[in-house]
């Protein structure tokens, strides 16, 4: 019968047991599985038990089997090695317990063998649980290392020296220029380990084992990679992080559209930061200024930055070149997304008219009607570039959806009703 109690069972006496060859048994099983022999603790006195009392493992003995399993996964050793030590262990036992027991006869053979079997049940699943556990606990301290480590990276305010240790069990060479790119789902970012775990395979599968991190931050995934990573394409072209990162994530997450915005190449841990700021300011600015592309570089919003570097003077271009055209009936936004599609489009009409699914002439009328409000020509080459520059900056401030800095303007909705456009009937 199964013991009830919750102390201990007493064990067979070990003068009634060959220990030496107990432990000759562990050394072989040792051998064979390529596993240290103590991770075998108790377990072949646990299974001789079994065999010469029929009694079932006590908890307590199955619990201190799961720390050997614990022990196993601390020491790097697969679960696989361990359950092939306990089960090599078990063959070499049992093919050698019938000349210890001094045993011939058959039913009492079938019960030790049901016993120790159940006992190698019994003792397998918990080292089995107990390996596991013990690689959850380190998965879960590695991710809130990585995590750590990552903000602090990207933050580039920690210490330098803390930084390049702490980089090393990453694979990151600090001493290397390294780029930052961002992924940024058009949706909720929903399936982050999904996605996470098909950009790593991807990465590894094309950069091999190099120090490349990826990870997540603010809704965001982030990939910090060396420059010299080399990326050959097929046929030996070459691919971009950014555009290998946007193809592996548009083959996962159920097709989900994301942005990737890729920050330049700078040496250090300060210049992680600096590019990983330049990204997301892409991020930000691709949101602003609507652009439709996937994949944006750093280098193609430098404009933009000049731009924004003076505030009050980029407020003041807006001010005074597109200012007036809150007076219109409807407001500014018509009037700016004509001039922004008419700049697009190399200022040719037709395209910008077939853009807005309007006629040549509605264009037109809303070019004539710009330099009526504003006093500056659109069509004018020489006024051109002043009036694209306060484009951009509009679209850069947000304007007119929001106020200038310092300024109060008035919003679209109290300028009345959108201004009539004249049909080719009534000029």
């Amino acid at each position: 019968m199964p013991h009830s109690s919750n102390q201990l069972p007493a064990r067979a006496d070990p003068q009634d047991m060959d220990l030496a060859w107990l432990n000759e048994v562990a050394e072989a099983a040792s051998r064979d599985a390529g596993a240290p022999v103590e991770l075998l603790g108790d377990y072949l006195l646990l299974l001789a038990d079994a065999a010469t009392s029929g009694r079932e493992p006590h908890p307590a003995e199955l619990e201190a089997v799961g720390q050997l399993g614990k022990r196993a996964a601390e020491l790097g050793v697969s679960a696989g090695t361990a359950v092939q030590l306990y089960l090599s262990a078990a063959r070499r036992l049992w093919q050698q317990l019938p000349v210890v027991i001094r045993s011939r006869d058959n039913e009492a053979v079938r019960i030790a063998a049901a016993a120790v079997l159940r006992a190698v049940d019994d003792a397998v699943a918990s080292l089995a649980e107990g390996h596991t556990e013990a690689r959850r606990q380190a998965v879960r301290w590695e991710e809130t290392l990585r995590h750590e480590f990552i903000e602090d990276l990207l933050r580039g305010d920690g210490d330098v020296g803390r930084l390049v240790e702490r980089a090393e069990p990453f694979g990151l060479d600090m001493a290397r220029p390294h780029q930052v790119a961002l992924a940024e789902p058009t949706g909720r970012l929903d399936e982050a380990t999904a996605a996470i775990s098909s950009l790593e395979h991807a990465v590894v599968h094309r950069v091999g084992d190099r120090d490349v991190l990826v990870a997540t931050k603010d809704g965001l995934i982030v990939v910090v990679a060396p420059l010299d990573t080399d990326l050959p394409g097929p046929r030996g072209a070459r691919n971009t992080l950014g555009g290998l990162m946007l193809a592996a994530l548009s083959r996962s997450a159920r097709g989900r559209p994301w942005r990737v915005t890729v920050g330049r190449p700078y040496p250090g841990s300060y210049g992680i930061a600096r590019s990983y700021e330049e990204a997301r300011e892409g991020l930000t600015m691709a949101v602003r200024l609507h652009l439709d592309t996937p994949l944006i570089h750093a280098e193609q919003l430098l404009i933009y930055r000049v731009l924004l570097r003076d505030q009050p003077a980029i407020t003041d271009l807006v001010q005074s070149v597109l200012g007036e055209l809150v007076h219109a009936r409807g407001g500014a936004e018509p009037l700016l997304a004509t001039l922004d599609t008419y700049f697009a489009t190399g200022s040719i009409t037709t395209e910008t008219a077939r853009r807005l699914h309007l006629s040549v002439r509605a264009v037109t009328y809303r070019l004539d009607r710009i330099k009526t409000l504003t006093g500056h020509d659109p069509t004018d080459p020489a006024q051109r570039f002043a009036i694209n520059a306060a484009v951009l900056g509009a679209k850069l401030l947000g304007w007119p959806e929001q106020d200038l800095p310092g300024q109060r303007v008035r919003s679209a909705r109290a300028q009345g009703p959108p201004e009539r456009i004249p049909s080719p009937a009534h000029p």
